[in-house]
């Protein structure tokens, strides 16, 4: 860290000198002429709109740039050889991955906080950070030059800096002191009281059990207004467990799901939905609705986004603003403190600062001074469900597992018997984890721990306190909104997977394309940003959970998280966990390429590893039409055995799908059928529309694949005694009913990687997603009322059964 911080003093001349300066910034916006005492008349620098709009976007360009180059470099922790950071396997370097010490650093050596050991990582940041310098220097150049090409806030940024670092250097009456002092403080933060335990169970745990209960009586009266019928006709065991997901897409996932959940609450369905689930901008999303700043009231999210992404995420004087004044600073540097001054070992990196600046622009509202601090845990949340008032909502994330890699006998290429690669193919790529108010958990793990508790460490089962002697506080939102969106934690597989289609297109690239797709397997290990850490809670519990758990696992103090996006970008894999019981899952798809990118088929494979019954196969985004036998075997093979296989399998598949096939101009429903006699519904299906409905089946064989249900069929299967799960699915596309000229695949400002919206493109998005499920509103409520009365018939035949074992039981039989 203190090289880096060297190294950007460094080059901060060069920041700011003229050469670098040339071309790349533009002129201030015009000036009326000037006349000096002599008399002569200066030029006025008039611009053209033109170069009036150049200006704006270079401004913009150079706030982002800036604000990266400020904030990654002062904070992001990388000593000498970088050894934080995960490098190409067969590249020389040293690759460091879950918090893991190098060889060659003892654990000794991280240093302990009780002694004030410069090495450990408050020490190191808080001397890095105070020896920074960044004064721009003009030496070469005019004032009046200085001030034509320079951007105004580039002037108070040394100020700026100034004020950080007083606070922050924990001298008495600092921040960083008052937030250390509360750190201690059971008023605060009444957790650190209380011991925690790794539960092992693939039960749900009591505090959820009890939510249900809670939340089915409250769902009662809110579904007899959405079907229309009579309250006291519904009988507790009829009631469907409904859950509504939203995708990942940065803000446009967020403003889109903002649109779209508004649609369901207006409608009466979200008021009937037991549980939400999240993945990247739809976690932020989750976050707003269980806060303060909107208090469970979509329509205050929508006008809070509109005062607060005009502005963007990373424009250097908002964000110094935010942390650098009260009560803001203190709320949003909270979980630094608290992270590097009780942890030693803790890393802080890229995903903590984005977080920072997130938690900046979402969790705090206009005027900033309304901030709450129990928006800052995500424990507090559970003040909006306690008396089942709301669905629970399900926050994700994934850990990348690289097996070979992170197998404790890898020592570099062919170090690895037979059996270790066998067993390391037998391991998940990707390990989902899930965060409600009430519990953090992996499913592959079997095992979880109280949201209160991340961010202590724990070892064999029970938390540890921290070097200092007390438990630390809860992690902070900040944190936890970094690592919801971090998709920029991507492989080099999934960056190069992106590009891919261009470089296919270019003539003359299909070798070079073909040279680094070989090398996929590699590019799928290295992560060029690192991901964030947090204590592993299953640090040291050997052969106490499944052995499908990566045994290197239980050696390491830390785990990386990220955006669980890159495992799917839809979050249903939760709402498929034994105990939850779903019966209907509406799903929300704002992402990219929902063409290409077929989420819902990726979660088939997740259902047959899990044997779960009733998911209806062949769910998502249609294949050109193909024979069945073909089918069958795409399906047998799409078990596939590492993640090459998965880029492989994916992108023949996307491949397969964008071959133009025969129009048919019948009306899309969904899916190809299976069976010759339902061609009819095979050719209707190459496309899918603003709503889409499929239902399992639990007698189905593993390689049938049902099509989703059109108005004729609707009824009769969806009430059928063997109707499995069922999933609306309602894509993000363009409707140009409600928002001519919007289309997630063409307009700019729809990109994942904006972090402006204006307050027209916020109301023209939500509009756009508002409009779309009015499309599919009626064919919604047909739905919900089929599963209804399929539950309401299998209960009271169920009851019949009862009552006439009771009668034959009273009666005896013929040998009494």
């Amino acid at each position: 860290m203190a090289n880096t911080l060297a190294c950007l003093n460094r080059v901060r001349p060069l920041i700011f000198s003229p050469s670098l300066r040339h071309g790349v910034l533009i002129q201030r916006t015009t000036r009326p002429c000037l006349v000096n005492p002599a008399g002569h008349q200066r030029r006025g620098l008039i611009l053209s709109p033109r170069r009036h709009r150049q200006k704006v976007q270079a401004t913009k360009s150079i706030a982002v740039a800036l604000t990266g180059a400020l904030l990654a470099l002062w904070l992001y922790p990388i000593d000498d050889g970088d050894h934080h950071a995960l490098q190409h396997p067969y590249s020389g370097g040293q690759l460091v991955a879950d918090g893991r010490v190098p060889k060659e650093v003892p654990a000794e050596s991280a240093g302990d906080d009780d002694n004030d050991d410069d090495q450990s990582a408050w020490a190191t940041f808080s001397l890095s950070f105070a020896d920074l310098s960044f004064v721009p220097s003009t030496e070469a150049i005019s004032e009046k030059v200085v001030d034509m090409i320079m951007p105004e806030w580039v002037k108070a940024v040394p100020g700026y800096m100034r004020k950080l670092q007083r606070e922050m250097d924990m001298a008495p009456g600092s921040l960083a002191a008052e937030i250390w002092r509360e750190a201690h403080d059971p008023d605060a933060h009444p957790e650190i009281q209380y011991s925690a335990k790794v539960r092992v169970s693939n039960d749900l745990c009591d505090d959820e059990k009890v939510f249900l209960e809670r939340r089915r009586r409250m769902i009662i009266p809110a579904l007899a207004r959405f079907l229309g019928i009579n309250e006291r006709d519904i009988h507790p065991d009829d009631v469907p467990t409904i859950a509504v997901c939203g995708s990942g897409g940065g803000l446009r996932a967020l403003v889109a799901g903002t649109g779209s959940f508004l649609a369901t609450a207006e409608d009466g369905l979200f008021d009937c939905a037991t549980y939400i689930s999240g993945v990247s901008g739809s976690c932020w999303l989750q976050s707003l609705y269980y806060s303060s700043v909107t208090r469970a009231d979509f329509r205050n999210a929508i006008d809070h986004l509109k005062a607060r992404l005009g502005t963007h995420i990373a424009y250097p004087p908002v964000a110094f603003t935010s942390l650098t004044t009260s009560p803001t600073n203190k709320y949003l540097l909270s979980g630094l403190v608290e992270k590097l001054k009780g942890d030693s070992r803790a890393q802080f990196g890229l995903v903590d600062i984005y977080g920072m600046l997130l938690a900046a622009r979402l969790l705090v509202p206009k005027g900033e001074l309304g901030v709450n601090e129990k928006d800052f845990k995500l424990s507090s949340q559970h003040e909006f469900i306690k008396y089942g008032q709301n669905p629970l909502p399900i926050y994700t994330a994934v850990r990348h597992e690289i097996p070979e890699m992170d197998s404790p006998g890898y020592d570099g290429p062919g170090s690895l018997s037979e059996e270790a690669k066998d067993r390391a193919k037998r391991e998940s790529w990707f390990q989902w984890f899930e965060i409600t108010p009430y519990e953090f958990f992996c499913e592959e793990f079997a095992a979880g721990i109280p949201t209160w508790a991340m961010g202590r460490k724990f070892k064999n089962g029970s938390d540890l306190p921290s070097e200092t002697g007390f438990r630390l506080p809860e992690v902070r939102m900040p944190l936890l909104l970094g690592i919801w969106g971090s998709a920029f934690c991507a492989t080099l597989s999934h960056y190069y997977r992106e590009v891919r289609p261009v470089v296919k297109a270019l003539t003359g690239l299909n070798a070079l394309d073909g040279l680094i797709w070989g090398y996929n397997d590699d590019l799928s290990k290295v992560h060029p940003i690192e991901p964030a850490s947090i204590p592993n809670f299953v640090h040291g519990m050997h052969d106490k959970l499944p052995k499908t758990v990566p045994q290197a696992l239980y050696d390491r103090e830390y785990i990386q998280l990220m955006d669980a996006g890159m495992s799917n970008n839809l979050p249903i894999y939760p709402l498929l966990r034994p105990g939850r019981n779903v019966d209907i899952i509406v799903a929300f798809d704002a992402s990219a390429d929902i063409k290409t990118d077929n989420w819902l088929s990726v979660a088939e494979g997740y259902a047959r590893q899990r044997n779960i019954k009733g998911w209806p196969v062949g769910a998502g985004w249609p294949q050109p039409l193909q024979p069945a036998e073909i089918t069958a075997s795409q399906l047998e093979d799409a078990q596939a055995k590492s993640a090459a296989d998965v880029d492989d399998k994916m992108a023949e598949a996307k491949a397969d799908r964008s071959k133009p096939g025969e129009k048919t101009g019948l009306k899309p429903f969904g899916e190809q059928a299976m069976k010759p006699e339902s061609r009819r519904q095979a050719e209707a299906a190459q496309e899918l529309g603003y709503c889409t409905v499929w239902v399992g089946s639990t007698s189905e064989r593993a390689t049938d694949k049902l099509p989703p249900v059109d108005d004729t069929t609707a009824w009769h299967r969806l009430t059928s005694p063997d109707a499995g799960i069922t999933v609306i699915y309602l894509p993000l596309l363009a409707n140009e009913r409600v928002a001519p000229g919007v289309d997630v695949a063409t307009t700019d400002y729809m990109s994942t990687w904006n972090f402006v919206y204006t307050p027209e493109q916020v109301d023209e998005l939500v509009g756009l997603a508002r409009g779309n499920y009015a499309e599919g509103r009626d064919r919604i409520r047909a739905t919900v009322r089929a599963v209804y009365e399929r539950r309401k018939k299998m209960r009271v035949e169920k009851e019949k059964r009862e009552g006439l074992r009771k009668i034959l039981k009273r009666q005896g039989d013929h040998f009494n």
